[in-house]
């Protein structure tokens, strides 16, 4: 074995992997699959029929307590005070620049109880970064390494789970369910990174208890057609709906609002929260470039840091690129300044020294 993956964390379900011909890599210090069969055929599987993501090296806190909204509301932009138990947003935690330490899920369990869920390279960081918030009140805790976590996505996901709950699943999307699932006790979200019908499973439980889990999903899913997928195919799937990917397209010299997340920042309904004023700042002075989707034709491939320029000036830098695998073209994210934004416009893209034409589109790439 590689001497990454060795020293590497390994999740509960590294037996399956293993035993399914993974290609393992070392991704945020966990070992985890690649891909297993070809990155075209898992992102194929995913939007046809149904397949399964470990996804386990996510990070889960929780904050509990009288004062748990509160202190939730005080470090995200976006406005858990409109969730009700069984509900869940999307949202950012930003500096007090307003650069982005991070994006995550908010899920309410209780009127006083919390599940945030983190990215998995930012788990240390995130932590130290909230625990410097004043959480009295309220108690904040890391259970990262008690949860394994599971994305079933595809047109067949819900099919597929119904078998193992017995009963209709009627969920609506960013909504979840405290139930049971082939006898597991589990928090059965309707969420994903793929734009396609699917949902993640929360549970705890040992290695056997996490196989057992993975083996009754694939049984229910069988006459489906369900695949494991790997992380490459979840990288184009999310890249085709145009998702921000921490540390490409996001990070702490980046704003919500230049990344196109202006919609989680909550600047009316919230009064105070970490970054407010920098952002208020940042909104009422514009911003000065933008998070741009592009596509190339024929077969050039777009890569993270290649240069973007219109004019013979440089006006940007690739965050995000891939061969589409639905599209059959090239397809990237990129930051130009905001006036070669407009959809429509034609820019280079230098492919190793090659420069490629490139036009500005709309955002998803692929239209669900």
């Amino acid at each position: 074995m590689d001497i990454n993956l060795q020293s590497a964390k390994k999740t509960k379900l590294f037996a399956k992997h293993a035993e399914a011909g993974a290609k393992m890599v070392e991704f945020a210090g966990y070992a985890m699959p690649i891909q297993y069969e070809s990155i075209l055929a898992e992102h194929k599987t995913v939007r046809e029929s149904v397949g399964v993501f470990d996804v386990s090296h996510m990070g889960e806190f929780f904050v509990r307590g009288e004062r748990a909204l509160d202190c939730v509301q005080e470090v995200i932009t976006n406005n858990a005070a409109k969730l009700v138990p069984g509900k869940a947003l999307y949202t950012a935690m930003c500096y007090e620049d307003g650069g982005i330490v991070d994006d995550l899920l908010v899920y309410r369990l209780a009127e006083d109880e919390f599940m945030i869920v983190v990215n998995a390279a930012n788990i240390d960081k995130d932590f130290q970064w909230m625990s410097r918030h004043d959480f009295a009140g309220a108690e904040l805790s890391n259970l990262s390494d008690e949860y394994a976590l599971l994305a079933v996505q595809g047109p067949d996901s819900q099919k597929t789970l119904e078998k193992l709950t017995g009963a209709p699943i009627d969920l609506e999307f960013y909504s979840f369910a405290q139930t049971t699932l082939a006898g597991v006790e589990v928090i059965l979200s309707r969420t994903g990174y793929t734009g396609e019908l699917g949902f993640e499973i929360y549970f705890k439980g040992d290695e056997a208890a996490a196989g057992a889990l993975w083996d009754a999903i694939f049984e229910a899913g069988a006459e489906f057609g369900i695949k494991p997928v790997g992380l490459g195919a979840r990288d184009t799937l999310r890249l085709e709906m145009g998702y921000c990917l921490y540390g490409n397209d996001i990070d702490a010299t980046t704003n919500p609002y230049e990344a196109g997340l202006g919609w989680v920042v909550k600047l009316k309904a919230k009064e105070d929260f970490t970054g407010r004023t920098a952002l208020a700042n940042v909104k009422a002075e514009g911003v000065t470039r933008k998070l741009t989707a592009l596509k190339t034709e024929g077969r050039a491939i777009p890569r993270k840091g290649y240069g973007v320029s219109a004019n013979g000036e440089i006006i940007g830098e690739v965050t995000s690129g891939a061969m589409s695998p639905t599209l059959g073209h090239g397809v990237a994210l990129a930051y130009l300044k905001k006036e070669f934004a407009e959809v429509g416009t034609t820019v280079e893209i230098d492919l190793r020294g090659k420069p490629t034409p490139a036009t500005v589109v709309e955002l998803p790439f692929v239209k669900k």
